[in-house]
């Protein structure tokens, strides 16, 4: 996927700028992108401010090692429990 030449803290400057009032069109030209761009942000980011963001990306962060170590336990468990239903 392309990363954008805009920061997450950008889009959402540009998104209240349209709440403010002025035109997606107009904003979409200012900025160089497709309104169908903007729109995706929209729905991406709509309601939120920087420090929300800010806080959902530390959150996204420390979620990481726990989703790897429940696979690892998870995994373990299955293992276990095929390895008790042969025993049998």
């Amino acid at each position: 996927m392309k990363k954008s030449k805009f920061s997450e803290e950008q889009i959402i400057r540009i998104l209240k700028e349209v709440e403010a009032g002025v035109k997606v069109a107009e904003t979409c030209r200012r900025y160089g992108i497709s309104e169908p761009t903007y729109y995706v942000w929209k729905d991406k980011y709509a309601g939120m401010e920087v420090s929300q963001l800010r806080h959902l990306k530390d959150v996204e962060g420390d979620l990481g090692p726990l989703k790897r170590m429940y696979a690892d336990l998870a995994l373990g468990h299955h293992a276990l429990k095929d390895a008790l239903s042969q025993k049998d």
